[in-house]
């Protein structure tokens, strides 16, 4: 994902527009909690400010395959964000030296760290409810029941 900036610093053109629909490879994806990114489209511009500093903002949208947090299973997950990134303190927060080389912007750092960024916490898949939450020795206790407490240690609570 790379761009010529030439026309934009010699002032001929005012913005670099960018649309792309991309697919992200098993290795670009390796050190991430995405099993798969599917039908990833980036619509943006890159603009250069007042300041000379160049600046790109736009949309990302596609769709993020993660595992359940409970079952592991494969869940789908909408990915829809915007961003507004001004290039200079991109630079400067992530140490990222090899973004602009020449008059070639590389925007996949940017792209991929506003990605990352949407990865929600915590993905259930909607099949959880009909599962057993137990085994050999354990079970789930949700907030809804009463947990019992040993009767020996009831008799603790006395002596505080």
């Amino acid at each position: 994902m790379k761009f010529d900036l030439t026309r934009l610093k010699s002032g001929i053109d005012t913005f670099i527009p960018v649309d792309i629909d991309y697919e992200f490879t098993k290795e670009e994806l390796e050190n991430s909690d995405l099993l798969e990114l599917n039908n990833v489209h980036i619509s943006a511009s890159i603009t250069r400010n007042s300041f000379d500093e160049y600046e790109i903002n736009g949309s990302i949208t596609g769709e993020m395959i993660l595992p359940c947090s409970v079952t592991l299973k494969p869940v789908k997950v909408p990915l829809d964000t915007e961003f507004d990134v001004n290039i200079a303190d991109f630079i400067k927060e992530t140490e990222e030296k090899s973004i602009i080389c020449e008059n070639i912007l590389d925007i996949f750092p940017i792209i991929w760290e506003n990605i990352l960024m949407e990865i929600p916490m915590k993905v259930v898949s909607d099949d959880v409810s009909n599962q057993t939450m137990g085994g050999d020795g354990w079970k789930f206790v949700s907030e809804k029941e009463e947990i019992k407490t040993n009767p020996e240690l009831e008799k603790l609570k006395d002596l505080l």
